[in-house]
Order: structure tokens, then C-alpha cells, then sequence
């Protein structure tokens, strides 16, 4: 049987987790991991999980999207065929930068400093190209190849996850 200091101990544990799966709900962190003397927690979202709201009856009236088939192809708004060859093609010749671990990304090192890379840049292996910040400590994200940035695909300030696509390369 369970001693009223070990049950109001448990019953503080499920209400700090619902707290914070609530807290969690509106965030973008990955994992939470909690120990305390023989308790261990961990609160794991699914890899590429995205929480999104059902759109309203009215949205969907208002905001048609037409869609195409061709045969063997499978249904696509119109239009977005040679958009998505075109992007598969960039995609194709460059090498993604990915985020080595979930945070905030910086891409300088200082707000009054200009950024470690900019669009048209020639990088080379371990350069770095940015900053994560986890937990009050700034990683450097180092190129793990050589080439010209083609794009950057996140704003300073966001917060990333690991293994996002930070800016794609493509090797000279």
C-alpha cells in the first residue's frame, strides 16, 4: 500500500506532465526528458510530427485548389509540375546543411556582426555557417562540405529541429 507522501509525490508528477504536455502542445520541441530520484520521463513527439488545425468549412469553399491527373501521376494543384521539377533539379545538384541538434539558429555571431554566410558564398568543409542555441549554450553548425551556398532556408531567430535543412550547397 501506498504512503500518502509517496501518492501526493506521484500525484505532483502527473500534474507537472500535464502542465507541461500542455505547455508542449503550442512549442516546437522534439523531446523532454525528465528524472527525479527513481522517475524517469520522457515525452517524445513522432520524427516529422507537424500539429495542425482542420480548415473550416468556409476555407475550403472560398480557396479552391484545382487539381490535375495525368496518367500514372498523381493528384497536384495545377501548375506545380514544373515548379516541382525545377526544385527537384536544385535539389538534385546541391547538398543540404542540415541542423545537428534541435534550437534556436543564429546566423551570426553577434546581432552587430555580419552573418557567417550569405547567398553566393564559397564555404569550405567545417567552416561554420551558423549558431544553434540549446539550453543557454551556442553550437557551431560546421559545413561538412565544400561549395556555394544556393539558398538559405531559415530566418535568424527560428527555431529549428535536428537534422532541418538549414541552407544547400552546391559543390564547386
Amino acid at each position: 500500500m501506498m504512503s500518502n507522501k509517496e501518492e501526493d509525490r506521484k500525484t505532483a508528477w502527473i500534474e507537472r506532465l500535464e502542465e507541461l504536455v500542455h505547455v508542449l502542445e503550442g512549442s516546437s520541441v522534439a523531446e523532454l526528458e525528465l528524472n527525479e530520484h527513481d522517475l524517469e520521463i520522457i515525452i517524445r513527439r513522432q520524427p516529422g510530427m507537424v500539429l495542425v488545425t482542420a480548415p473550416s468549412v468556409s476555407e475550403v469553399v472560398t480557396n479552391p485548389v484545382t487539381m490535375v491527373r495525368s496518367r500514372g501521376a498523381a493528384k497536384r494543384p495545377a501548375g506545380a509540375s514544373k515548379a516541382a521539377s525545377a526544385k527537384s533539379r536544385e535539389e538534385e545538384r546541391t547538398l543540404p546543411v542540415v541542423a545537428p541538434l534541435s534550437g534556436v539558429y543564429y546566423a551570426a555571431p553577434s546581432p552587430d556582426e555580419p552573418p557567417f554566410v550569405s547567398i553566393g558564398d564559397v564555404i569550405q568543409v567545417g567552416q561554420t555557417v551558423a549558431l544553434i542555441e540549446a539550453m543557454k549554450s551556442f553550437n557551431e553548425v560546421p559545413s561538412p562540405v565544400a561549395g556555394r551556398v544556393t539558398k538559405i532556408l531559415v530566418e535568424n531567430g527560428a527555431v529549428v529541429q535536428k537534422d532541418e535543412v538549414l541552407l544547400r550547397v552546391e559543390p564547386v
